[in-house]
């Protein structure tokens, strides 16, 4: 039986600190083969704003093989934002941050949309 890439249940990101949604269609990957894909067969058409992919557990991403490029936000085990890769291009390493707990993948611009900042407390809900 093969692995599904992202499982996918009605959830959404919201920055509490800003009163802002991050993704309100937002996957999970949560097992080997899902984290290690991540976005990698999607195309910037079926990643716009709203959507977005909770890597978790997660120190770190990368965007090898990827098509378009991403924010990345990196959170603590509170979910407090550590770290943010804004536009990580295509082909490209994210940091690696140990006291990550998991990465939220978001598209490109979202970060600054939404003027999500470092030391942002943000909510991983189920709908």
């Amino acid at each position: 039986m093969t692995e599904p890439i992202a499982h996918s249940l009605p959830s959404y990101a919201l920055n509490r600190t800003r009163q802002a949604f991050l993704a309100t269609d937002l996957r999970f990957a949560d097992r080997f083969a899902s984290r290690l894909c991540g976005l990698l067969a999607t195309r910037r058409v079926d990643f716009g704003f709203g959507r977005g992919l909770w890597i978790h557990p997660s120190k770190g991403v990368h965007a090898i093989g990827m098509r378009y490029a991403i924010d990345a936000v990196y959170l603590d085990r509170r979910h407090r934002i550590i770290h943010i890769h804004e536009r990580l291009r295509p082909w490209r390493l994210g940091a690696i941050r140990k006291d990550a707990a998991g990465v939220l993948e978001l598209p490109a611009g979202a970060v600054a949309q939404t003027n999500t900042q470092v030391g942002d407390e943000i909510a991983i809900c189920q709908a």
